[in-house]
């Protein structure tokens, strides 16, 4: 019973140690500062996006709700790791708890998962809109776009429990030092005294199905929107129909382009720091983006954003 013996010891145990950017202990203060300023802009930014997208009946459409969901969802995966990272920040101190950890990490993988989904289910609302615009709304019904946001949180939420309860029944050796500044799979299991062979055969299932296959979905209904789009007479007309999605395309690549390379490239000791660095991408600056690219890129929703500005002043 060696491993339920390692997560007694866990359980009262002192946890683990995010050890975060050792190489910038001397600019904690600054660092600070910094991620606050990004935290608040995360929150305002994103607030502001679901705010106008409830409010605003203009914007009461299938690509608004899951636009809605987009920026709740992203509020809710900085606040797992930004507010823990700023704490380390203000006193100095990496430490986290068994139990601290464990939940981290489930929000983390339980919302990162879901981003995925709601991605891909946001390329299919584009696809429909591009390729289909007739039968758009009649397609793209309120309880089509419920369903398919409630389908991820059910489809999620129990496999991710699941994987969380298999990564923190493991034995942990005698350092707790997490090379990262949140508690993620990969770290975590370096620090495990038994085999993880089925940890990683887990993780990588989960990648599979909640990762590359929406992934696989996404790529597909572009190369459908883009048939359609070649297919329009106007340069005007295909200009217009590929600015409705460029918004969605430049947070697929942000949230996509390093979430991949950090969990399908090998892990070894001399990429820690770079991984940790790529972890901000999809953990901190995507979500800091997110409302920035929608409102330059989108028009509507600058007006709608412009419209509630100027009421509340």
């Amino acid at each position: 019973m060696p491993q339920r013996k390692g997560l007694e010891n866990h359980t009262v145990g002192s946890g683990f140690i995010l050890l975060g950017f050792p190489d910038h202990s001397s600019l904690q203060g600054l660092c600070f500062t910094v991620f606050l300023v990004i935290y608040l802009l995360i929150l305002t930014g994103n607030s502001l996006i679901a705010l106008i997208t409830v409010v605003d009946s203009s914007l009461h459409s299938a690509m608004y709700f899951f636009l809605r969901n987009l920026s709740i969802l992203e509020i809710c995966y900085t606040s797992v790791t930004l507010p823990k990272m700023l704490v380390g920040f203000l006193r100095a101190d990496g430490r986290i708890s068994f139990l601290g950890c464990a939940a981290q990490l489930y929000g983390l993988v339980l919302l990162g998962s879901i981003e995925c989904l709601l991605l891909a289910a946001m390329a299919y609302d584009r696809c429909i809109a591009i390729c289909d615009p007739l039968h758009y709304p009649l397609i793209m019904s309120r309880g089509l776009c419920t369903r398919l946001v409630v389908g991820s949180w059910v489809a999620v939420v129990p496999v991710q429990a699941g994987q969380t309860y298999q990564v923190f029944t493991l034995p942990f050796c005698a350092s707790h030092d997490l090379h990262h500044f949140f508690c993620d799979v990969p770290p975590l299991l370096e620090l495990a005294c038994a085999d993880t062979f089925w940890n990683q055969v887990m993780l990588y299932t989960i990648i599979l199905l909640f990762a590359i296959l929406p992934f696989s979905f996404i790529v597909t209904s572009y190369i459908q929107i883009i048939r359609a789009i070649l297919k329009i007479p106007s340069g005007l007309g295909r200009h217009k129909a590929f600015s409705t999605c460029s918004s969605h395309l430049g947070v697929v690549t942000l949230f996509y382009g390093s979430a991949t390379v950090i969990y399908l490239k090998p892990r070894s000791k001399d990429s820690v720091d770079t991984d940790k660095y790529l972890a901000l991408f999809y953990t901190v600056v995507t979500p800091m983006f997110n409302p920035v690219i929608y409102s330059l890129r989108n028009k509507e929703v600058r007006i709608a954003l412009k419209s509630l500005l100027w009421t509340k002043s």
